[in-house]
């Protein structure tokens, strides 16, 4: 016989506080685990992969951990380093760009900025750009490199995510056998949709990101725009958001293409020197977004996510904005699959409420 409602709602009341309560605690400590078992969730189909072809799974798990540590090594060795040296030029620049386009727009629209106060604000909103975007750089990455270690990156976390990756089937026999077997199948119904819920966000869109991420950046690198690298990251980095990455990364890319090639094309005639408008270009960056959120919105989700997510934006930017205020940059690790489980437990109860006698009322019992 089950335990009453009542019961039941208490206990797990005070595991999820108790759960709250010890990642707000030990928020820093639990960080380099977390980020193993988000490690070994994210590889554990690849090492099934190496099994299901004859792999033991000690070699599996050996094969997958040694393509992930490459893949790092070479995106640290590649990219990291060029993108850190992109930022800083671009946040040096800011108060040259700023002030470019104001004296275009001056020259456009004579009399609209003057001794105004307009120009007085864009002056000072340049040279903010120039010493809070640098400060905030600086904060950024003492922060990260306090908050996760060399020690972190090179030995625990490899650790912690291969002996999690080589032991996942077995730790989730051994918690399927901790159901309490009258919600036993109703449990395993629910963890199936957590998992197809955050294997499609963080699978999928991840791999979603990355594509568009790298599209971008080489796309506007071979066409010449400077900063090109950044901006890539930035629009990838945010395209987990519907429509948010092309249009934040397709303002940036247009501004600066304007800045770069808005009358900087010498065309000499005689003794004349005019300077022209490279509105080629410029318009070819606009195209690239373009073509980025066809290739996101025609192929990259439907192939790879899917239509059964069911995370919405706003949902999910509500979750990190939560988790990372409360605790941390731990909270933001386990924001999504938080905000997953919160998801399908909602999408469960209003199934179950639609099914009850407060929906439908004691003329529709059956």
């Amino acid at each position: 016989m089950a335990l009453p409602v009542e019961t039941q709602v208490k206990y797990w009341s005070i595991a999820t506080v108790a759960f709250l309560g010890l990642l707000w605690l030990l928020g820093d400590i639990l960080l380099p685990f977390l980020i193993g078992g988000a490690i070994a969730y994210l590889l554990d189909p690849v090492a099934d992969w190496f099994e299901e072809r004859g792999c033991s799974r000690i070699i599996a798990t050996s094969l997958t951990t040694l393509a992930a540590v490459l893949i790092f090594i070479l995106a640290i060795s590649a990219f990291i380093p060029t993108l850190i040296v992109q930022t800083s030029a671009l946040i040096d620049a800011l108060p040259d760009i700023v002030a470019n386009v104001t004296a275009r727009l001056e020259t456009s629209f004579p009399g609209l900025f003057g001794e105004s106060m307009m120009q007085q604000s864009f002056e000072r909103f340049g040279t903010f750009l120039q010493e809070r975007g640098g400060q905030i750089a600086t904060a950024l990455f003492s922060s990260v490199n306090s908050v996760i270690s060399v020690l972190v990156l090179l030995v625990i976390v490899p650790v912690v995510a291969f002996y999690l990756l080589m032991d996942w089937d077995n730790m989730i026999a051994r918690i399927d056998d901790l159901l309490p077997r009258d919600h036993a199948p109703t449990v395993r119904k629910l963890a199936r949709e957590m998992d197809q819920t955050m294997a499609g966000f963080l699978r999928g869109q991840g791999t979603v990101c990355l594509i568009l991420g790298t599209f971008y950046a080489v796309s506007l690198m071979a066409v010449g725009l400077q900063f090109g690298l950044v901006v890539g990251f930035v629009a990838g980095l945010i395209s987990f958001i519907p429509y948010v990455g092309a249009l934040v990364g397709g303002a940036l890319a247009i501004g600066l293409a304007l800045f770069q090639w808005w009358g900087s094309v010498e065309v000499a005639d005689g003794d004349t020197i005019a300077y022209a408008t490279n509105w080629t270009r410029i318009a070819i960056v606009g195209a690239i977004f373009a073509a980025g959120q066809m290739l996101e919105g025609n192929i990259l989700t439907p192939k790879l996510v899917g239509g059964s997510v069911g995370l919405h934006p706003v949902w999910l930017i509500f979750a990190l904005s939560v988790f990372g205020t409360l605790f941390g940059f731990a909270g933001m690790l386990i924001a999504v699959p938080v905000a997953a489980m919160i998801g399908v437990l909602a999408r469960f109860a209003i199934r179950e409420y639609k099914g009850g006698r407060l929906y439908r009322g004691l003329d529709h019992d059956t």
